[in-house]
């Protein structure tokens, strides 16, 4: 009993986006009442309830991006493969590109121009592929998850958990990969 007790304190205490929203929109209600009834120690909880949330919020989408791999609160979640070779692609086509610029070889220039963008478009399907399988196993995990909790199964409860939380590292790591790389066009 004591490591299932342990188990669910561990997934209750990650980090949540939807947590951060309903923390925020009870901290609202309350500082709003407090301003309308005149009770400054509801203002004042309404607003530490809401600088919480927000606290959460920023937890739930912190991860860190490691070449091939996406470390979060949540866990590990490994690249798909296309986002690494898309990326070598692109190295090695400005690479080519650059030479033939330089030693004035038009055939190898326009040859990596070309792998350089079959590199990109190799390495976008690979952050969308992350992106949609992320976002596939946070849904199935969280409801495989209440499920399970509804049962009594806590194993089973866990192991969605698992793939929910897999499933947000994924899907956050191709989100910072697609929010720098729109970054890097501005």
């Amino acid at each position: 009993m004591s490591a299932n007790n342990n188990n669910n304190n561990n997934n209750n205490n990650n980090p949540s986006t939807l947590k951060s929203y309903v923390d925020s929109a009870t901290g609202a209600v309350q500082n709003a009442l407090g301003n309308i009834v005149g009770t400054p120690g509801d203002q004042a909880e309404g607003k530490a309830k809401q600088q919480r949330a927000q606290a959460e919020y920023d937890a739930s989408h912190t991860a860190a991006k490691l070449p091939g791999m996406t470390v979060s609160s949540e866990g590990v979640a490994k690249d798909h493969p296309d986002r690494s070779a898309g990326s070598w692609n692109q190295t090695a086509g400005a690479a080519k590109e650059f030479v033939g610029g330089l030693v004035g070889n038009e055939s190898l220039k326009q040859s990596g121009r070309e792998q350089n963008l079959s590199g990109q478009e190799q390495e976008a399907r690979g952050q969308v592929k992350d992106y949609t399988s992320g976002v596939g196993d946070r849904v199935s995990g969280a409801v495989g998850s209440a499920v399970a909790g509804l049962t009594g199964d806590r194993a089973k409860q866990a192991e969605y958990q698992n793939k929910h939380d897999a499933g947000k590292t994924q899907q956050r790591g191709a989100e910072l990969d697609i929010q720098k790389q729109a970054e890097a066009r501005q």
